[in-house]
């Protein structure tokens, strides 16, 4: 048996080759490539393979702890989110037609994302503490309504919005389930 089974949930650590053939030709053909880090070993235990993705990334995703991993391990020396985003924004990147955005959460404290020279912090929706079920699952679910709407060419406010909405839906389920009927505008 596998001592480790929940790395294998994780592309990166799995086949690199791949994953580098999907961003390169997303990179050559001025698609967007999307990396979420996932979770803080990933920073720390699969860094080399991580910063060979790097350059491909058009929106880089994560969550305060990873943010802080990713920075520790890059020698960032900032525990600050905002100049963390802002410096893996400006690390080398290979398709110059468009810059990469990176975005943050902070759980109730807010997102922050980097997009040009801007570095906003988004609110996210209140909710009552003793609505909160269970958070497993809402960074997931937070990337999910981002890229609902990315796809829909959102602006980006708009999307964040609906990672909001999608990680507010989550942490008020058991387990990652949802509602029938979403109710999102």
């Amino acid at each position: 048996m596998d001592p480790e089974p929940a790395r294998q949930g994780f592309f990166l650590t799995v086949s690199l080759e791949s994953i580098l053939k999907v961003a390169k030709h997303a990179s050559e053909n001025n698609k967007i490539f999307c990396l979420n880090l996932s979770a803080p070993f990933i920073c720390e235990f699969f860094k080399e393979a991580l910063m060979k993705v790097m350059p491909y990334v058009d929106i880089l995703f994560g969550n305060e702890t990873e943010a802080a991993a990713f920075a520790r391990e890059q020698g960032f020396e900032t525990e600050d989110i905002e100049e963390i985003a802002k410096k893996a924004q400006s690390l080398p990147k290979e398709n110059k037609k468009r810059q990469r955005i990176a975005v943050f959460t902070q759980g109730k404290e807010g997102t922050v994302m980097t997009k040009g020279d801007k570095v906003e912090t988004f609110p996210v929706l209140e909710i009552e503490q003793s609505e909160i079920v269970d958070t497993n699952g809402a960074g997931d679910a937070f990337v999910g309504g981002f890229l609902s709407q990315l796809v829909q060419d959102k602006t980006f406010e708009q999307c964040i919005r609906a990672g909001h909405y999608a990680a507010n839906v989550i942490i008020r389920h058991a387990g990652c389930t949802f509602p029938e009927k979403p109710d999102f505008h």
